[in-house]
């Protein structure tokens, strides 16, 4: 399963939203759709998920385009807006089996699947609590079932964390890792960027409807944020770890705390490698070595800054 989008564009009136955007990714992968407000990931998601057409350009979901057969491609796309729209009157068990219907799932079949996936995001012991009484987690929740219910091989997740309680949060991304362990393929938009750090294997960064850098997240991070910091501890004295790392070779600045080092090194995995290389050479026994995760909200800020 993989998305393929080429060159793909949304003109609104004199204003173009999305400008020949190219991305792909594929089944297991969590990708982050990063960017500021009005830079085009919602247009962009709204296409693939074929609610809106664009004005030029392709994408295709398992070969199938969005464009020439937006039926079938539908049907292969969970999309999970920004807001779950306000329902009346209805509890969460007939809000998910009103859409199994609309998928044409019947009978003892429809039923089955509505209960999987009630059971899968959690909602079980919700089922007969109204919509308009849930809370902004349980209403993400309810999201994310109902784009389930076809069991869709492509997720498209726009914003779902937005106005999330850190305990919210916490079960969404819990909830996006089983999914991706499942074989979803799932693009995620979030301003949240440390969120997406802790759940994303790659990301796209676009501004101003363009898209900037695409890649894996160690990929990007190495050409854009060539600086990491690692945190270690050793035998002995942590004045002497501190000493010692702060001779090292590519070791731009180093710091005590607690009972760690903290250092900044000029390079990526092959530096850190030889950074503990050079303390276990020197004779220092180092008994942890922690990289930083990777800072997202550095490297938005590093290459949008330079795209201005």
């Amino acid at each position: 399963m993989e998305v393929v989008v080429e060159r793909l564009r949304k003109d609104f009136g004199a204003t173009r939203a999305v400008d020949d955007v190219s991305f792909s990714f594929g089944a297991g992968e969590i990708v982050g759709f990063v960017g500021p407000n009005g830079a085009g990931k919602t247009t962009t998601m709204r296409m693939l998920a074929t609610v809106d057409e664009p004005t030029s350009g392709a994408a295709r979901v398992n070969g199938v385009s969005i464009v020439e057969e937006p039926e079938k491609a539908r049907a292969l796309v969970g999309y999970v807006p920004d807001a779950l729209p306000g329902h009346r009157d209805i509890s969460v068990h007939e809000y998910l089996d009103f859409f199994a219907r609309a998928y044409g799932q019947k009978g003892a079949a429809r039923r089955g699947v509505v209960a999987t996936v009630e059971e899968f995001t959690g909602l079980t012991g919700l089922r007969e609590k109204m919509i308009t009484a849930l809370s902004k987690g349980m209403k993400q929740r309810v999201s994310v079932a109902r784009a389930l219910l076809h069991d869709p091989p492509v997720l498209l997740l726009d914003e779902p964390a937005a106005g999330l309680d850190p305990r919210a949060r916490i079960e969404l991304r819990e909830l996006l890792k089983a999914l991706a362990a499942r074989g979803k393929a799932i693009l995620i938009s979030s301003h949240i960027l440390t969120e997406l750090a802790e759940v994303c294997t790659g990301a796209l960064i676009i501004e101003r409807g363009r898209i900037l850098r695409s890649g894996s997240l160690t990929d990007i991070l190495a050409a854009d944020l060539p600086r990491r910091t690692v945190s270690l501890r050793a035998l002995g004295a942590v004045e002497d770890l501190y000493r010692e790392v702060s001779q090292a070779p590519l070791v731009i600045a180093a710091r005590l705390s607690g009972g760690e080092v903290e250092a900044e090194v000029d390079g990526g995995d092959e530096a850190i490698a030889d950074l503990l290389a050079h303390l276990l050479a020197r004779g220092v026994r180092v008994i942890e070595l922690k990289q930083e995760r990777a800072n997202l909200e550095e490297l938005f800020m590093s290459v949008t800054g330079r795209s201005s």
